[in-house]
């Protein structure tokens, strides 16, 4: 079997903070690279132990949230921005079976969702796809989908697995902190959280191969929203080709292809 991993840093277990952890300048910025490196090796470990054979780390926080020396040997790491052209993205996640994510948040606006956001944690209000509010798992989760790797498994706090068990029932989910608000949570020691994630990633192995999940895919025509927080963030976007901008803050964007819109 051939795994893609999607990482995140906000939805890790000991990550509580965008300013002093998630952010590059932050004073924590290195611990908590170190405390998401080891719950992706963890997921890591338990495929590898599953007899996956290739499985590919794609380090999905903007600024790089994992350490590379710090790396399970039998990963390979997907990393750097700008991103690689879609079409040469697109042919590698392809050659993939099944996908996963490890350390992520819940959607912008989730009550009990420590570290929310969608995409940018210091602009966007929503993103809504064909009138529903989506996430970071969403996303991933469709852009997957399109591509015919069905999302298996979500770790990051509860929130966050709550919110992939809506989105794709019968996905498997390993939570290892509970959010009290957007800047607190009751996070499991470093051990204990790796330890769920090995197990939950045996079982989701597991359920996959006796009731195989499907592939994310949601009708289209697609119509993608995003409100922002400041008009001049608006104005950016309200430059590109195609979108419409409905108000001082809000912008949307059309497309029949999935992949076009959904990282718009």
């Amino acid at each position: 079997m051939k795994v893609l991993i999607c990482t995140d840093l906000e939805g890790c277990a000991g990550v509580v903070s965008f300013e002093e952890q998630a952010y590059p300048d932050g004073k924590y910025f290195e611990q908590a690279k170190r405390l998401a490196t080891a719950e992706v090796n963890a997921a890591v470990t338990a495929l590898a132990e599953a007899g996956a054979h290739d499985i590919l780390v794609w380090d999905g926080h903007g600024a790089g949230g994992l350490v590379y020396e710090e790396l399970h040997p039998a990963a390979k790491l997907l990393h750097g921005r700008p991103l690689a052209p879609a079409a040469v993205r697109d042919a590698v996640f392809s050659e993939y079976d099944v996908c996963m994510m490890v350390g992520q948040h819940a959607m912008a606006g989730t009550v009990d969702g420590n570290l929310n956001h969608t995409q940018s944690s210091q602009s966007v209000e929503y993103y809504k796809l064909n009138g529903k509010r989506i996430g970071e798992i969403a996303q991933f989760a469709l852009y997957a989908g399109s591509l015919g790797l069905p999302l298996i498994f979500v770790s990051g706090d509860e929130a966050a697995c709550r919110e992939a068990q809506a989105l794709i029932p019968g996905i498997t989910t390993a939570a290892v902190k509970k959010g009290l608000s957007r800047g607190s949570a009751i996070s499991l020691a470093p051990a204990a959280a790796q330890r769920l994630i090995r197990e939950g990633v045996a079982r989701a192995l597991a359920s996959q191969a006796q009731q195989p999940l499907a592939p994310l895919s949601w009708p289209g025509p697609y119509e993608l929203e995003i409100r922002f927080f400041h008009t001049h963030v608006a104005d950016a976007y309200a430059q590109r080709p195609g979108v419409q901008r409905v108000d001082e803050l809000t912008i949307r964007v059309r497309s029949d292809n999935i992949r076009e819109i959904i990282y718009f």
